[in-house]
């Protein structure tokens, strides 16, 4: 496939690297690996093919094969050969055939995947693309305008689409459920209430590093110095400013300031759809209601795979 536009910032991704942290190695990959996930089922492919991460604007693709690709996640105006098409289904494309991105509908970040394999070196056993690192994926860089990218191992794929009830829908105001984190009891109950009681406001600051919020202003002045420790993606600091930051894909891996909260794993995907002026709220779940929730969302994927293959 040959890229005549670039979009604002595509990437190549997976579903990241584990066990690299106690290396300084973030984990990366998609940040939105639900959708990454469901555009994969689509095509009957594991999981973990790399694809497309395509952020705010997309790109315009010829494709140089014949192949089939699937496209889910942020709502885009779509369009194949200057015709409109949908997300969230198969699409046969040709040889010759041009895909754009037009107009983004809702949400940040969507996924394409591939009926094939990108020729493209695993590094740390991942193709994900550590943009901050500057390393994986392409060059370790986002796609740029004239870059061309091969395939390998072509398979069929039937078409098919994703039943409306298994889609991914985004607010704009979700309300992220979080577990206590490593030095709340620090903060004070005051302190500790306001964190929960308001809705915060994303910064466009915010990229796969971070999560960057405004909003009323938390105390940290009565909290001693801390030893830097471990941060995961959705580790939520309070730094000096009293603004939250949650920690995200790409994430430093050690940090010292205060941890108020962690974001649930089930809900992790959600950050990887805020854009500047979103708003975003925080409801506190015990350990046992985040682990039944992630239950819950592999068992969803397990049910969309069961009804394409039926």
């Amino acid at each position: 496939m040959h890229f005549i536009k670039a979009g604002m910032q595509t990437s190549i991704q997976d579903l990241g690297r584990t066990g690299l942290m106690r290396y300084g190695i973030s984990r990366g990959g998609a940040a939105d690996p639900m959708a990454m996930r469901l555009a994969n089922l689509l095509l009957g492919n594991p999981a973990d093919t790399p694809v497309l991460e395509v952020t705010l604007a997309g790109p315009a693709i010829e494709f140089q094969c014949d192949i089939a690709i699937a496209i889910v996640g942020a709502e885009f105006e779509l369009t194949l050969n200057e015709e409109k098409v949908e997300g969230n289904e198969v699409l046969q494309v040709k040889r010759g055939d041009t895909l754009a991105f037009g107009r983004l509908l809702s949400g940040t970040r969507a996924y394409i995947a591939f009926s094939g394999t990108m020729d493209l070196p695993r590094i740390f056993d991942s193709c994900g693309t550590n943009l901050l690192g500057g390393f994986g994926g392409l060059d370790g860089r986002a796609i740029q305008k004239g870059d061309t990218i091969g395939f390998t191992e072509l398979r069929t794929a039937v078409t098919r689409r994703l039943p409306a009830a298994f889609r991914l829908r985004y607010s704009g105001h979700p309300q992220l459920r979080v577990v206590t984190g490593a030095e709340e009891h620090l903060f004070g109950k005051e302190t500790a209430s306001n964190f929960y009681s308001q809705a915060y406001q994303v910064l466009p600051q915010s990229n796969r590093m971070g999560v960057r919020l405004t909003g009323d202003t938390l105390s940290t002045e009565q909290i001693p110095q801390q030893v830097s420790s471990g941060l995961c993606p959705g580790t939520i600091q309070i730094p000096p400013d009293g603004l939250p930051i949650i920690s995200f894909v790409e994430g430093q891996t050690i940090g010292g300031y205060p941890r108020i909260a962690h974001v649930i794993s089930a809900d992790l995907h959600t950050l990887g759809q805020l854009k500047a002026n979103d708003r975003v709220s925080f409801l506190k779940v015990t350990l046992e209601q985040a682990r039944e929730v992630l239950a819950g969302k592999f068992q969803l994927l397990d049910k969309v795979r069961a009804h394409l293959d039926s």
